[in-house]
């Protein structure tokens, strides 16, 4: 056997695969060979012969194949576990000759954006973070904005607690309702995991008056509108306290002065002198001759005594005529004016 002429043709080469899924390695040895070793690092998982494989674990199989007069060993592992992982190695019994590859296994984990459905303020930044935990190793992540935005980055760290973790903040302006998707891809791999998550946007609240995201609480906005009210009432309740004071102040002090209606003149004089001139007997302010007059009358001219004891006698009735003459008590004439104020007249008689 150690003089025959078989030999490894080609060996398996290196694989990466997900854990979970199938691992295949082929070797291709020449015509002559007795038996086919599969090793994993360094314990034989499967045999295999020109008649068939001997199978000592499930998870190990084998398939065989001929090429050109040559035969090819193919070993399928089930199920790849993390523990898999490691050197690969074809043999043949009886030679020194083996070949070799390497299996690399990846853990796709979890992928994960908190909160099903986010809720953000229009054309105000905001951020999303995306969290993928117990991938080996650590993937790609990426996102796919289905959203309109003015603005948008992200970034990936690690968590700082756990080292198979890791974390994509996405920060963004949205101007729209839309959708937001997370992508974790594996290196090395044709694999990739995403998680989709609803963005809705609504619009700025009422106190966002400054554009750089400085908000007034609403309170502030209503308070200066009621208290400018409340002024604005205080100021004209004054107004009319003051105007109705001011009123009944010129109602008490008044503007007294006298008014003599003869017909057609006004005659202002001294209340001395009508009480003196009356008590005499001399005048008779109430008296208006029958000659038309051009001028308004300035003076009263005097009357003598004699004259006016005539003028009694002849006359016992008071003088009911146009010229509108009065006359007191026991024939003694007397003189009707009136006192005024703004809003009050009072009739005063002299006799």
């Amino acid at each position: 056997a150690s003089g025959s002429s078989y030999q490894i043709l080609e060996g398996p080469k290196n694989a990466t695969v997900l854990e979970g899924s199938e691992a295949r390695f082929n070797c291709s040895v020449s015509q002559g060979w007795k038996l086919i070793m599969w090793a994993l690092n360094g314990t034989v998982v499967l045999s295999v012969t020109p008649s068939e494989p001997i199978i000592t674990n499930d998870r190990f199989t084998s398939a065989s194949y001929e090429e050109g007069g040559n035969f090819i060993s193919e070993m399928i592992i089930h199920d790849v576990q993390l523990r898999d992982a490691g050197h690969i190695k074809c043999s043949l019994q009886n030679s020194d000759r083996d070949a070799s590859a390497f299996l690399s296994v990846q853990v796709m984990g979890e992928l994960l954006i908190p909160g099903d459905d986010l809720v953000a303020i229009e054309d105000k930044p905001c951020n999303v973070t995306c969290h993928a935990r117990g991938w080996i190793p650590l993937p790609g992540i990426s996102w796919e904005i289905g959203v309109s935005v003015s603005h948008s980055s992200y970034y990936s760290v690690l968590e700082p607690d756990d080292l198979q973790s890791a974390v994509s903040i996405l920060t963004l302006t949205p101007q729209g309702n839309g959708t937001l998707t997370c992508v974790a891809t594996m290196k090395g791999l044709n694999a990739h995991k995403s998680v989709i998550v609803n963005l809705t946007v609504i619009p700025p609240p009422l106190g966002n008056i400054d554009k750089a995201g400085t908000t007034l609480p609403t309170w502030a906005i209503i308070l200066p509108a009621v208290s400018l009210s409340l002024l604005l009432i205080l100021i004209i309740v004054l107004i009319v306290i003051i105007c109705c004071c001011c009123v009944s102040r010129r109602e008490k002090k008044g503007n007294f002065f006298v008014h003599i209606d003869l017909k057609s003149a006004s005659v202002k004089t001294n209340k001395e002198t009508f009480e003196k001139n009356l008590e005499s007997g001399r005048e008779n302010l109430g008296y208006r001759s029958d000659e038309p007059r051009t001028a308004n009358l300035a003076s009263f001219a005097p009357v003598s005594s004699e004259s006016s004891v005539r003028e009694q006698h002849s006359n016992r009735q008071p003088y009911q005529g146009p010229d509108r003459r009065w006359w007191g008590p026991a024939g003694r004439p007397q003189v009707s004016f009136s006192v005024a104020s703004p809003r009050t007249v009072r009739n005063v008689t002299l006799v």
